[in-house]
């Protein structure tokens, strides 16, 4: 390794970090094997662009292509700048080998986030989600939050802004996740915590239905702390977000789901009026691109009207809840354990006691398959 006066920066740089010819050799060769550059780095190699010169001393000449590729991916900083004679003076030094050095390789990671790796991401969370609607969220939710950890911080070194909204949207859908899975494991702060992030996220995705989406789901965290008035207040500022530019499907969801926050502040007209306007909403078709994120079609809208009429002991919630569960998908556990956990409540109140508990032993079961301690703590609440 070069010393003294006759160091590049490379080589100040390498020589502040520790890092000997052979060492950086080897760090640099997996690096460009790890990100497809077409480049080898040996160590006699190393030896002369820290030192400048060649063995015999004459000066180094042209850097092939795929060197100055490697070197400035690895290290973030210009070729021209690593060969450049360094004077050791410590501003120097310092200015590649501490912040601004990490920071320009963080830019340089967000310049690989593309339109690939967005939607390996957005594959990823939706594998999540079919997952979590089958089996739960309990074993999901730490990998969760640890991917949106991951693109937020990708996201800061984003800088392309077709990418930044991309990866927002994503981050949008895995927080919203993460917040109604929270909820389902009784995690009430966590939950507000992730739809907040959310609603951060539809900001820079520069989507305001996303930000409705998210706004309304924090919302239900609203309802479990017995809070109806505010998530009535919230579900009117989600469809007042909304108002405009918004796909259909995601239109009649953000109403029904102000309809439930109706129901549960004790206006039952009002709610039953909104859940009408719900249902007109509903496209007869759901487009792909209408609203990806959501799983939400006819039968689930009754099942919500269900439960809004439940929540007040309303008799005729039994046929409707009975209809959705009827024409639910098998596959939907989680939705199937809120549905005979209402079944549950209105038979209850409505004094069919022998149907309420056949419902509230299939119940314990699926809440049991499904991690939700949210599920399992209102049945012990309705039949101890």
């Amino acid at each position: 390794m070069a010393s003294g006066h006759g160091r590049t920066l490379l080589g100040e740089l390498l020589h502040k970090r520790g890092l000997t010819a052979e060492e950086f050799s080897e760090q640099a060769n997996l690096f460009a094997y790890e990100h497809g550059i077409d480049a080898t780095l040996s160590v006699r190699h190393v030896h002369r662009l820290a030192s400048g010169q060649r063995a015999d001393g004459r000066p180094l000449g042209p850097v092939r292509a795929g060197t100055k590729r490697l070197l400035e991916e690895m290290l973030g900083v210009p070729i021209e700048r690593l060969l450049k004679p360094s004077t050791s003076a410590p501003s120097e030094v310092q200015l590649w080998s501490s912040e601004a050095l990490e920071l320009r390789a963080r830019i340089t990671s967000g310049r690989a986030v593309d339109q690939q790796t967005i939607s390996l991401l957005q594959q990823k969370l939706d594998l999540t989600r079919v997952i979590d609607r089958q089996l739960g969220g309990s074993a999901l939710l730490g990998e969760l939050r640890a991917q949106i950890n991951q693109m937020w911080e990708l996201l800061s070194n984003v800088l392309d802004g077709q990418a930044r909204i991309g990866l927002a949207r994503v981050i949008v859908d895995a927080s919203a996740l993460a917040g109604w899975q929270s909820l389902d494991q009784g995690f009430m702060r966590e939950s507000w915590q992730h739809y907040d992030q959310a609603r951060s996220a539809a900001r820079v995705a520069e989507s305001r239905p996303l930000e409705a989406y998210a706004c309304a789901g924090q919302a239900v965290v609203l309802l479990d702390i017995g809070d109806s008035r505010s998530a009535v207040e919230l579900t009117g500022q989600a469809l007042h977000i909304a108002q405009n530019d918004t796909p259909a499907l995601l239109a009649a969801w953000l109403t029904a789901a102000h309809g439930e926050a109706l129901a549960a502040d004790g206006r039952l007209a009002d709610s039953l009026q909104t859940f009408d306007k719900a249902a007109r909403l509903m496209p007869p078709k759901r487009a792909d691109s209408d609203a990806s994120y959501l799983v939400f079609d006819q039968t689930h809208l009754t099942r919500w009207r269900g439960s809004a009429l439940a929540r007040l002991r309303e008799p005729e919630a039994i046929d409707v809840l009975g209809t959705a569960l009827d024409q639910l998908d098998p596959t939907f556990t989680r939705a199937e354990t809120a549905l005979r956990v209402d079944m549950v409540d209105v038979l209850s109140a409505n004094g069919e006691l022998g149907e309420a508990k056949a419902h509230a032993e299939r119940a314990r079961i699926l809440a049991a398959q499904v991690g939700s301690n949210r599920q399992r703590r209102r049945l012990e609440a309705l039949i101890g």
